[in-house]
């Protein structure tokens, strides 16, 4: 079973992202800060990351580009789902490691969509 770390410091959307993954067979773990998002993909075995950019501690940027210059932790696919819907922001983001960007708001099956196009 694929297990999917989400990291968002906004509750709301943590809920409406687990309700979206629900009936994918996909095991899910939470974190609301960059750190802990960090300090759970290193410690955990993770085949996805879903991660806000805007959170305390470190942020998205920060967080994927950490993961992504890290010989154990490179390879995890990395979805940013953020309300920076900026094209700059966006280049940033994949520019950063990040194999795809979603801009909240967002439809479940966009959501979705992604994590089954990076899971195969």
């Amino acid at each position: 079973m694929p297990k999917i770390l989400i990291a968002d410091d906004s509750e709301t959307d943590l809920q409406y992202m687990i309700a979206a993954l629900k009936d994918t067979g996909c095991e899910i773990i939470t974190a609301h800060d960059g750190e802990e998002a960090e300090r759970k993909a290193r410690q955990e075995d993770i085949d996805l990351i879903i991660l806000d950019i805007i959170m305390p501690k470190k942020n998205g940027f920060e967080v994927c580009r950490g993961l992504k210059r890290d010989e154990n932790t490179k390879d995890i696919p990395i979805i940013m789902v953020t309300s920076k819907s900026l094209e700059s922001d966006r280049y940033w983001g994949l520019k950063q490691g990040a194999d795809e960007y979603i801009t909240k708001p967002f439809e479940p099956i966009d959501l979705i969509l992604a994590v089954k196009k990076l899971l195969s």
